[in-house]
């Protein structure tokens, strides 16, 4: 079974929107297990602090590096093969491709940080994996860590209804996913593209891959470069 340890300070805001649906389907079926770890449960004061000042100054607070390595160890201890990460906007952008890798494996623990951000100390000694979901910042890493196991939970063996869904997704192929139609066949004046219901299964594939290379060229021209890099080197478009 692949899973899912979560540290965090609001252990009560999982499994959330992870409880429904595919995900919330697949947890009740014992594919995928998801524990919460309270970080405070690891502090030694009367208080439960799990933060202090800033070394140097500044504003806000920093997560306490022997407070959230108590809460590591425990959750995952030096045997436990799982990556453990941090949601983090300095991190590695997630991708499909880590989603994937990261799918295949035994599952993940996710710290979930707080305030203004994680003791470096507590980064290094326990080899935590940064990552980002955006350039941007959020409240806390619970938000990030949710989309972060959906990701992956929809690509466990299972889960998805057909095993094609996941084929011909955005950022599978390196392309952005062609535009999806169903009825009714007329809506508002607009009509679903003649080639989609012409019963030709080699002109439909042929629009599709079109429509997905144009929408990667017009809307990402990060993932179009990189896509025109793998398909014919970079010799051939210089």
């Amino acid at each position: 079974m692949w899973r899912a340890t979560i540290l965090t300070i609001f252990p009560e805001m999982f499994p959330g929107p992870l409880g429904l649906s595919l995900a919330g389907k697949a947890l009740a079926a014992g594919v995928w297990g998801i524990e919460t770890i309270d970080i405070r449960t690891h502090a030694t004061d009367k208080h439960r602090s799990v933060d202090d000042t800033p070394a140097g100054g500044g504003p806000g607070m920093v997560m306490r590096a022997d407070v959230l390595a108590r809460a590591i160890d425990a959750a995952a201890p030096p045997e436990d093969e799982r990556p453990r990460l941090l949601m983090s906007p300095r991190g590695r952008p997630l991708d499909q491709e880590r989603v994937a890798s990261l799918a295949q494996g035994p599952g993940v623990a996710v710290v979930c940080g707080r305030f203004e951000g994680v003791d470096e100390r507590v980064i290094t000694a326990r080899a935590i994996e940064e990552v980002s979901i955006g350039d941007y910042v959020l409240s806390g890493g619970e938000i990030a860590a949710f989309a972060l196991l959906d990701a992956c939970v929809r690509l466990l063996p299972g889960v998805m209804g057909s095993w094609t869904s996941g084929e011909e997704e955005s950022f599978t192929q390196g392309l952005l996913e062609y535009p999806q139609y169903t009825r009714p066949q007329v809506w508002e004046g607009l009509s679903i593209p003649e080639v989609l219901t012409c019963g030709n299964h080699a002109k439909v594939a042929a629009w599709r891959r079109a429509e997905a290379e144009r929408l990667t060229r017009e809307r990402r021209p990060d993932l179009w470069a990189a896509y025109l890099s793998r398909k014919v080197g970079p010799k051939e478009q210089s």
